[in-house]
């Protein structure tokens, strides 16, 4: 019979979580998790077969916070301004999530058509806001989200790696700035 687990998958990837936002993803090792909770490594390994399965269910966790920030960008009334500000935010409010979940080397290049869903998962939503709102094709709509995401990109890596702080105020603007310019120039010249 296998032993019974003294720590539940729950508690587990809490602990592992608290140490990947308190110190990045780097800190997150058999030793530091079993120390967190009190105890020694082998408990941890009768939930989980190996760090790699404890690192991706901490990944999922910070995936899962991260669309609560989202979730209340798309609440508001102009949802790419809402999103935009909400990446920003989680960003600032929590840098090493940011930095794990955006600021990690990936395997592969995805090309740009199939990025947008890498993003996030509420992208439908924005295209879909911003094509109504606007009047917009879906092409048109997916090229200005991915350029209001590169630029909230930059303003957010900013942010996370603590270069430059910024008020809500300013980030709204900045959002703000660059969409109404790049709608300008999609209206008057037809290409971003």
């Amino acid at each position: 019979m296998p032993p019974k687990a003294k720590f539940t998958r729950e508690e587990i990837i809490t602990a592992g979580f608290n140490i990947v936002k308190r110190e990045g993803r780097e800190a997150l090792t058999a030793r530091s998790l079993a120390e967190e909770l009190g105890s020694s490594p082998r408990p941890i390994f009768t939930v989980f077969n190996n760090m790699e399965e404890v690192q991706s269910s901490v990944v999922c966790a910070a995936k899962n916070l991260y669309a609560e920030y989202i979730g209340e960008g798309l609440n508001e009334e102009l949802a790419f301004r809402g999103v935009g500000k909400a990446y920003v935010r989680f960003a600032y409010e929590q840098p090493k999530l940011f930095q794990l979940l955006f600021m990690s080397e990936n395997g592969s290049v995805p090309d740009t058509d199939s990025v947008l869903g890498l993003i996030d998962d509420s992208f439908e939503k924005i295209l879909n806001s911003i094509e109504s709102e606007y009047g917009l094709e879906r092409e048109i709509s997916k090229k200005l989200y991915l350029h209001l995401w590169i630029y909230s990109h930059g303003i957010a890596v900013l942010v996370a790696t603590r270069v430059c702080a910024f008020s809500s105020k300013e980030i709204t603007a900045m959002i703000t700035e660059i969409f109404l310019s790049l709608l300008k120039r999609l209206k008057s010249e037809g290409d971003i």
